[in-house]
């Protein structure tokens, strides 16, 4: 047996080892991933996947019901938790998680209202349903029962789909949803007819047929729902061939009160103005530098001609690419992976592409926008023109590193339960740099700062004319001309990117979460660097190492904000700039 003396300094020991494994896990890159709510947030997203996989058909009331409980059944869990006594950055997962459940269940609530108004027009919906029920746990259909099933409903889709064609004035959501509705049927009997067509000696005998023949009348019903809402009130083309969907004030506020945005639509589009007032003045200096005096349209046309030629962009980019790099590292702003900087590659965008996207795009894959042998001579040369190296300058920052492809590859390493995806943060961030890199006088001559200013006054245009539109004050042509006559877009540019905003699956706050997110992410840039109390190297790689998230919370975590459950966003970020 141990003497006394022995036994009591191998307790010592031991506590002290213990101790010392605490500290250092409270100070590891293992501790800093995790969070209180992180295994709660890490089950859900694997619950919910699971489920929604398996309960796969969109619109379904099965679907919405089991995923419905599902999230009551998390925010009940949630709320077990003792919030006070969390740390900041795991109030701020509560919080944002107690959001997004809620934002889901709203949205649930929002479908199954709208499929209650338009059941009417799908009575067969439920025996669809059902033979895709039966299919999950391979249960052997009665193949000939089966066939005269499909064929009663072909002939009930084809009398409704009549019945639908004289009826007039569907409000434009509920034509939306049954177009939902109608894709979740028909992939729910390609699920079906896949499992059985082939392997079922029976099904195979008596069911290709009648499905082929559901499969065509369904296709026509969801035309047929198209249609509707191509004609539907709220739908109209005023001549630009654009034809989207406004929401209005109420529901955009209620979307910037969820994405943490302190400030109504008109006071963002003041805002808005305010910045353009000061790229105004920028512009004026720049042109006046280049000799053009007052009239910086001259000088923007310059800049503009000053593209690359055929099959060079590709290579001007990847020179951009070094400059922009080497700046970075020289003014030691921000941590650069080493395979950060390998990884990300090239591709050409296509030009079907082009038609929404006019621009180069990033990430990971770096897309390049210019022309190509099929577009007419007009649109090859107003790609080239709106690709520039001096238009490109700054926002090959905006792209790569430390835009959106340094942010997709620290998301991936970093707190990668947080799935708080913003374009407010995802978008503002790559904006910020474009702020910080004019500050910092990376932009060397005064057709470097046309090209910059040229993408500061599109990112205040998007403001102005997204928030316009959305409250029913301007036409998608009305936003085309201002992009056109205020910012000096290529017109097949400019309709490029207002069929971006209002036709594609953007959200209505998509474009306004560039220069808000950016103000935002500037503000706290200097509430933390240019106070001292963080280096820019010490910001950027905290900022990137809590994943996204509303800057707001990013604020809250960096500057350790005392948070309540029901928090309110109440961040008034922006200061007028100086002219």
């Amino acid at each position: 047996m141990p003497n006394k003396t022995v036994l009591a300094k191998w307790l010592l020991a031991t506590i002290c080892v213990l101790f010392a494994c605490v500290a250092f896990s409270q100070q590891s890159p293992l501790y800093k991933q995790t969070s209180e709510v992180n295994n709660l947030m890490v089950a859900y997203q694997a619950d919910y996947g699971s489920l929604s996989r398996f309960y796969f058909t969109e619109n379904s009331p099965e679907r919405r019901a089991r995923l419905g409980r599902l999230i009551k059944d998390y925010l009940q869990q949630l709320q077990q938790l003792k919030f006070e006594s969390l740390p900041t950055g795991s109030k701020v997962d509560y919080i944002l998680f107690k959001r997004d459940l809620e934002s889901q269940l709203r949205l649930f609530n929002i479908e199954e209202n709208e499929y209650r108004q338009v059941a009417k027009w799908f009575p067969f919906a439920e025996k669809i349903y059902a033979i895709e029920r039966t299919r999950r746990r391979g249960t052997q259909q009665d193949a000939q029962k089966l066939a005269a099933t499909l064929n009663e409903l072909t002939k009930e889709i084809e009398s409704i789909t009549k019945a639908l064609d004289k009826e007039k004035g569907i409000e434009v959501a509920l034509t939306r949803r049954a177009e939902g509705i109608v894709r979740g049927l028909q992939a729910a009997l390609r699920n079906v007819n896949e499992f059985y067509m082939g392997y079922d000696p029976l099904y195979t005998w008596w069911v290709p047929d009648p499905f082929k023949k559901l499969e065509t009348a369904l296709a026509a019903y969801g035309k047929a729902w198209e249609a509707k809402t191509k004609s539907a009130p709220a739908a109209k083309d005023d001549g630009s061939g654009i034809v989207g969907f406004p929401v209005g004030r109420e529901e955009l506020i209620r979307q910037l009160t969820v994405e943490m945005i302190p400030y109504t639509p008109e006071e963002l589009v003041e805002i808005a103005n305010q910045e353009f007032a000061w790229c105004d003045a920028e512009m004026l200096k720049a042109s006046r530098e280049m000799g053009f005096g007052d009239d910086w349209k001259k000088a923007l046309e310059k800049v503009k001609n000053t593209y690359v030629p055929a099959g060079k962009q590709p290579e001007a980019m990847m020179k951009l690419y070094n400059e922009s790099v080497d700046f970075l590292k020289k003014h030691n702003l921000v941590t650069i992976p080493p395979i950060a900087e390998e990884s990300w590659r090239m591709i050409m965008m296509t030009p079907e592409r082009q038609l929404v996207n006019p621009f180069f795009t990033g990430g990971e894959v770096f897309s390049i926008s210019y022309p190509t042998n099929t577009m007419s001579e007009e649109d090859k040369l107003m790609s080239m023109r709106g690709n520039n190296p001096h238009f490109s300058r700054a926002t090959v920052h905006h792209e790569l590193i430390a835009g959106h492809h340094l942010q997709q590859f620290m998301n991936r390493r970093y707190k990668t339960y947080r799935n708080f995806r913003t374009p407010f943060w995802t978008e503002g961030w790559a904006l910020y740099w474009e702020l910080l890199l004019w500050d910092l006088k990376f932009p060397q001559s005064p057709e470097d700062r046309v090209g910059m200013l040229f993408w500061r006054m599109h990112r205040c245009a998007r403001i102005i004319f997204s928030l316009n539109y959305h409250l029913g004050k301007w036409t998608p042509q009305q936003c085309i001309d201002f992009l056109v006559d205020r910012v000096g877009h290529e017109r097949a540019n400019a309709t490029g990117e207002v069929r971006r905003s209002f036709t594609t699956a953007y959200p209505p706050l998509y474009q306004l979460a560039y220069m808000m997110g950016g103000l935002q992410f500037y503000a706290l840039k200097k509430e933390l660097v240019d106070s001292g109390k963080m280096t820019y190297k010490q910001f950027h790689d905290a900022v990137l190492q809590e994943n996204a998230m509303p800057v707001e919370m990013v604020r809250a975590i960096l500057t350790n904000q005392p948070l309540t459950k029901d928090f309110k966003t109440s961040w008034r970020f922006y200061g007028k700039q100086k002219i």
